[in-house]
């Protein structure tokens, strides 16, 4: 027998002074459910699951050319597995963006998950409008921008392939929308990272749609949370050894006043960290200008934020300034470039930069011995030159690396020849300078090619794409 949540209000903002705690359990395609009991066990007030990249979406067009019936991310039954019994309880939303490039078969996930678990009366939004595949023409034709490419200015019609998906970033608007219909799980697709935690500060709060300040200030919280365990340690580029507990590492949380105040921390039984330098070494991270946070909703200034260090795995935000968001949405097109393979062999002490380089040679000879064209070759040697690129310097040779790792890639327009160039390294196991036989002749995806998709960056005028938005709202029975 299925179990109902308890009653809930429907609809309506929830403006009552009281502070809302938003929690970040995901913040990528693959990233680990584990999180998600910890901060559930807080008493979070929402969950938001950031699933979604530029990589995850070319990742998702490739399962959706397999089966009409993906293009989501295949994890939503999991993390909603460990979040649904708490949601059915009456006292945390999900909102996961999870729905990528098919957010309606992510909905019919989400709901045939509720009834594995036996929950009924729970109620599944999805948020759809950010697809504008089947508009591109016309939104080339009618948008300011002409829909050209915001890195080169080429013209849309020199779009070098046809393309395989186009997503607009949406804001929070539909998400605060969803809620107000009294959806206890959210589905998006593709939308600005920061606007999954925005939204709930919106609804519950009443923040006005010009409401800047505020709206920068919720914008700043999302990018805190949006990246799972950064913010808590992960990643982190200071004295990341004196992190407590890094096998146990957390997930943050928001603690989020009518404001716009908020203070970041992490569930108290757990390890990582969270203080003044974990929390400002995520305030940078893919941010270009910290003085103009460019999303759909709002432009912020992170430079005006405050941060104070309260201990205790507790840090304060306040005083964020915002102004008027843009007229434009950020739209991501992907198209056909060809297809990749890689290769990688090891080469030990001595010399081992010189073999790895003389193996690359002869391969690439080898390859166009055989007719084989290839349209772009990429070698890297790692030990060397991989990580730091040209500022690694030439190899000290009184010095030399004990191990280098050689890693060819390549790509080439015809499948069958990606493949074809990959056998060419076989033979230099015994034809080659002395190596190791680690990864030897192995090309991505056990030796087949990986197709590649180039991304064509554009701005469209959120008047063009407003109108197809739309929120549909189910309820599990």
């Amino acid at each position: 027998m299925g179990v109902a949540p308890p009653a809930r209000p429907r609809g309506g903002l929830i403006v009552d002074g009281r502070t809302i705690r938003i929690a970040g359990g995901q913040g990528f395609y693959g990233d680990t459910p584990r999180s998600v009991a910890g901060l559930l066990a807080e008493g979070v007030d929402y969950l938001c699951l950031e699933a979604l990249a530029e990589l995850t979406l070319a990742i998702l067009q490739k399962d959706r050319q397999r089966d009409e019936a993906r293009g989501y991310t295949r994890d939503l039954p999991l993390y909603l597995g460990a979040a649904l019994p708490a949601v059915a309880e009456g006292g945390t939303r999900v909102i996961p963006t999870a729905g990528g490039i098919n957010p309606t078969a992510a909905a019919r996930a989400a709901i045939d998950t509720a009834r594995a678990l036996g929950l009924t009366g729970l109620r599944i939004a999805t948020v759809l409008g950010d697809d504008i595949m089947g508009r591109l023409p016309d939104l080339a034709a009618a948008t300011s921008s002409g829909l050209a490419h915001m890195e080169t200015g080429e013209a849309f019609d020199a779009l070098p392939a046809e393309p395989l998906f186009a997503s607009a970033y949406l804001g929070a608007a539909p998400i605060v929308e969803a809620l107000r219909q009294g959806a206890d799980v959210v589905i998006t697709g593709r939308v600005a990272d920061a606007a999954l935690f925005l939204a709930p500060c919106i609804f519950e709060h009443g923040w006005a749609a010009d409401d800047w300040d505020r709206l920068a200030a919720g914008t700043l919280v999302g990018h805190l949370l949006e990246c799972s365990g950064q913010s808590v340690g992960g990643n982190f580029s200071g004295e990341w050894w004196t992190v407590p507990h890094p096998w146990d590492l957390p997930y943050p949380i928001a603690e989020v006043d009518p404001d716009g105040t908020a203070v970041i921390t992490k569930p108290a039984a757990s390890g990582g960290r969270v203080d003044l330098d974990t929390v400002r070494h995520q305030l940078l991270y893919e941010v270009h200008d910290p003085a103009a946070y460019l999303s759909p909703d709002v432009v912020s200034d992170f430079t005006s934020a405050t941060f104070t260090d309260l201990g205790g795995d507790r840090v304060r935000v306040e005083g964020v300034r915002g102004r008027a968001a843009t007229p434009t949405y950020k739209a991501l097109i992907a198209h056909h470039v060809g297809w990749a393979g890689e290769a990688r062999v090891a080469f030990g002490w001595p010399s081992a930069h010189e073999k790895a380089r003389a193996t690359a040679a002869i391969f690439a000879r080898r390859v166009e011995m055989a007719g084989l064209p290839v349209d772009e070759w990429l070698f890297e040697y790692w030990g060397v030159d991989a990580l730091g690129g040209p500022t690694a310097g030439p190899v000290d040779p009184e010095h030399e690396p004990p191990e280098v790792v050689l890693r060819a890639a390549w790509r080439c327009d015809d499948r069958d020849v990606a493949a074809r160039v990959g056998r060419e390294m076989v033979p230099l196991t015994l034809s080659a300078p002395p190596a190791g036989l680690t990864g030897m002749g192995r090309s991505l995806g056990g030796g087949r090619p990986s197709e590649l998709l180039g991304i064509w960056p554009a701005l469209v005028d959120k008047a063009l794409v407003d109108p197809g938005v739309r929120v549909t709202v189910e309820e599990v029975v």
